[in-house]
């Protein structure tokens, strides 16, 4: 659990006795590569922290298959319109990989704010911190050639490239499979 601890400080600067009371409400949980996590249309109730391994958020849209995102080791993950609002899930989201999350759970996530005073200006950032990837996101989708997100993509997570397969990452960038392996090809050559 050090890596939840690691990074709920360097994100959120909470006070030593606050971070012990919010990691003890997480729990580890295994999966294996294709177990999911939520499925589209069930009901997310928990928050995880990925501590190892890989899981795929997507769904069909018609007749395509599209890879929302790929979480990892350091990421947190749920369906988020499931967990806050009590929707069905938007999103299927199944591990690539084996793979080890710190989970909490919806009951335990909406009563913290009771054992921790700070949990509210936590969440906020939390919140804020997902936004901020949200409209990174959006801003490359709609800014950057295909190369430009690639070499983003890159910069900033290289080991997905080893650990996810290739046409995932080009859904999620937004391109064909052939382009992103025309484009890898002339970065290595």
């Amino acid at each position: 659990m050090q890596e939840l601890e690691t990074y709920i400080t360097s994100y959120f600067g909470i006070p030593k006795d606050e971070l012990t009371k919010v990691v003890n409400a997480f729990t580890p949980i295994n999966y294996q590569k294709g177990d999911f996590f939520c499925k589209k249309d069930h009901y997310c109730n928990k928050l995880s922290f990925v501590s190892s391994g890989y899981f795929r958020v997507s769904r069909e849209s018609g007749t395509k298959d599209i890879t929302q995102w790929i979480s990892g080791p350091g990421y947190m993950l749920t369906d988020l319109a499931s967990l806050v609002f009590d929707q069905p899930a938007r999103w299927n989201i199944q591990a690539l990989s084996d793979a080890t999350t710190y989970a909490i759970s919806k009951e335990d996530y909406n009563n913290i704010g009771k054992h921790v005073p700070e949990w509210n200006k936590l969440e906020k950032l939390f919140l804020a911190k997902c936004f901020m990837i949200l409209e990174d996101r959006v801003y490359q989708q709609l800014s950057m050639s295909a190369e430009e997100k690639y070499d983003a993509l890159f910069e900033q997570n290289k080991e997905i490239f080893n650990q996810v397969p290739l046409q995932y990452l080009a859904s999620m960038m937004g391109m064909s499979p052939e382009t992103l392996s025309r484009i890898r090809k002339n970065k290595t050559s």
